[in-house]
Parts: structure tokens; sequence; C-alpha cells
């Protein structure tokens, strides 16, 4: 089982930057596809952004334009760049696989507030 922690979560006002960081517990290269998701309260936890062992990106719509999602293999690391937060990006983010594994890691509470 493939350990993955997030971290980087945090409060930020409207229009402010955040800048996400999954470390996982062996090669992203050999996982392949890695996928950073959220959950809102009450809501089902969703596709955020993508990216494939060939840097292709692919975003939610709702955060296009504002996050951008990268991966560093020698580092089994995938980040997520964070901007013109909005409080409608207020969730718990977490990285995984894309299509995700069945099991999740912590996650990162990030609260969009002023």
């Amino acid at each position: 089982q493939v350990q993955l922690v997030e971290s980087g979560g945090g409060l930020v006002q409207p229009g402010g930057s955040l800048r996400l960081s999954c470390v996982a517990s062996r090669s992203i290269f050999s996982i392949g596809a890695m996928g950073w998701y959220r959950q809102a309260p009450g809501t089902q936890r969703e596709l955020v952004a993508r990216i494939t062992n060939a840097n292709y990106t692919n975003y939610a719509g709702s955060v296009k334009g504002r996050f951008t999602i990268s991966r560093d293999n020698a580092k089994n690391t995938v980040s997520l760049q964070m901007n013109s937060l909005k409080p409608e990006d207020t969730a718990v983010y977490y990285c995984n696989r894309y299509p995700s594994y069945n099991y999740w890691g912590q996650g990162t509470q990030v609260t969009v507030s002023s």
C-alpha cells in the first residue's frame, strides 16, 4: 500500500494563494498518473486536477486557469499551486493515483475566508 502524505494547507483570504505538496512512499513514476482531489463538507470527493508521467494535465472547470498541478518524479512529489482562491475552494485536499486507489491519506485542510 502506497502512503501519500499531503501538506501545505491553511487559512487564506479570498484572492490568496497556497501551494500543496504530496509525498509518496514509493516511485510516482511507477504509479503513473496522479491527481489532486478535494472534499467539502456534505459533498462527494471530486477530482480537481490530474497529471500523467508525460506531464499531460487536466483540470476541473471550476479551477482551470487558477490551479496548476506539477510532479517531480525524482522526489516522488506532486504539487498543486492554487492562486486566486475563492471561498468555494474550501475543502480537504487529497492526492492519490488517477484513477484513485480505494484508500486515502489524511489530506490537508484548505480554508478560504476573510
